[in-house]
C-alpha cells in the first residue's frame, strides 16, 4: 500500500497555515476567496463535461441497490450522528466537532475513488459510476437541509435562501452549462481527466489553507487537545465501519449479488472532501471554527481510502466473482 499523496499534501498544507496564516487573512494582499469561488465553479463545470448521461441511463433499472446506496449515504449516517447530539449540547466546544461530524454525515459519496475501488475490487461498474455521479447532484439539495436543522440553534448565520442561490450560481448553474455543453467538450474533458482532478485538488488545498489560516489566526484551536484528535479519530473508525457492517447486512438481506454488495458497501460509505471543502465554505461562511469543522471529514477521508484499498486490494486477488 503507498501513502495517498493527497493526504500527504493537506497535511503539509495545514502545517504550512499553522506556519503562515497571514496569507489566508481577510486582509491578505492573496484574493483567496475569489480564486476558491472560481475554482469551484470551474469544478462542477467540469464535472458536467465529464458526466455520462449513457451510463446514469443504463444504471437506472437496478433501484434497489441506487436505493441503498443512498438512503446509506444521506440517511443512515446522519441519523447514527444526530443519535448522539444530546451528548453534544454540554459545552460549545464538543459541539462544534459533533457539527463536524455532522456535517461529514450529510455529505454526498465521492466520485473518482469510488469507481477505482469499485473496479478494483470487480464490483459492479455502472451502479457505481450511477451512485458517485447521481450523489454530488442530490447533495446540492440535501446536505444544506441536514446542516441547516441544527446550525440556526448556533450562533452561526444560517439563511437557507441565500445559501441556495450561493449554490446555485457556483455550483448548479456550472454543473447544468457542462452538461449542455458535452457535445463540444465532454472528450477534452475525458482526455485531460488527470490535469482537471490534479486541478480539483489545488482547489480544495486552497480552501483547505484558508480555512485553517482562519481558524489559526483566531486562536480556535488552543480548545483541542492531542485526546480529542485521539476521540475523533476512533469515532471515525466506529462510524465508517458501523455503516460498512450495516450495508453488508442489508445486501444479504435484499439478497445482493457479490458485484452489487461490493458496490453498495464501496459507495455507500464514502464521503466526498470535494465536496465537504467547497460546501463548508458556503455553509460555514464566516464562520472561525470551519478548521475544526472540517478535521472529522479530513480524518475520515484518510480512513477511508486506506481502509477500502487494503478491502478492494484483498477482493480483487479472489478468483472467482460470485453472481
Amino acid at each position: 500500500m503507498k501513502f495517498d499523496k493527497f493526504v500527504l499534501a493537506i497535511i503539509v498544507t495545514i502545517i504550512i497555515a499553522y506556519f503562515f496564516p497571514q496569507f489566508g487573512a481577510e486582509d491578505s494582499v492573496l484574493p483567496l476567496n475569489l480564486i476558491a469561488s472560481v475554482g469551484i465553479s470551474l469544478i462542477f463545470f467540469f464535472y458536467g463535461l465529464k458526466l455520462s448521461k449513457e451510463k446514469i441511463k443504463s444504471g437506472l433499472s437496478n433501484w434497489k441497490l441506487h436505493l441503498l446506496i443512498q438512503l446509506s449515504t444521506f440517511a443512515l449516517f446522519p441519523l447514527l450522528i444526530i443519535a448522539f447530539y444530546p451528548y453534544s449540547t454540554t459545552n460549545d466546544h464538543i459541539h462544534t466537532i459533533w457539527l463536524g461530524f455532522l456535517f461529514l454525515g450529510a455529505l454526498p459519496s465521492t466520485v473518482s475513488s469510488s469507481v477505482v475501488m469499485v473496479s478494483m475490487a470487480k464490483g459492479n461498474m455502472p451502479a457505481a459510476i450511477f451512485n458517485a455521479s447521481i450523489s454530488g447532484i442530490i447533495g446540492i439539495l440535501i446536505t444544506p437541509l441536514w446542516i441547516g436543522l441544527f446550525v440556526h440553534q448556533t450562533n452561526h448565520d444560517f439563511d437557507y435562501s441565500a445559501i441556495y442561490i450561493k449554490l446555485l450560481l457556483e455550483i448548479a448553474a456550472p454543473l447544468t452549462l457542462g452538461i449542455l455543453l458535452q457535445k463540444f467538450g465532454h472528450q477534452l474533458a475525458i482526455k485531460y481527466a488527470k490535469e482537471l482532478s490534479l486541478f480539483d485538488k489545488s482547489i480544495i488545498l486552497i480552501i483547505i489553507y484558508k480555512s485553517f489560516a482562519e481558524s489559526f489566526i483566531e486562536n480556535i484551536f488552543s480548545s483541542l487537545e492531542w485526546k480529542d484528535l485521539g476521540i475523533i479519530l476512533v469515532m471515525v473508525l466506529i462510524l465508517f465501519l458501523v455503516v460498512y457492517l450495516l450495508i453488508a447486512r442489508i445486501s444479504r438481506f435484499l439478497k445482493f449479488s457479490q458485484e452489487d454488495t461490493i458496490t453498495a458497501q464501496f459507495c455507500g460509505t464514502k464521503k466526498s472532501l470535494v465536496h465537504g471543502t467547497v460546501f463548508s465554505k458556503i455553509l460555514f461562511q464566516g464562520t472561525t471554527s470551519i478548521g475544526i469543522i472540517l478535521l472529522p471529514l479530513m480524518i475520515f477521508h484518510a480512513v477511508q481510502i486506506l481502509i477500502i484499498s487494503l478491502i478492494a486490494t484483498k477482493l480483487a486477488k479472489r478468483e472467482d466473482v460470485l453472481g
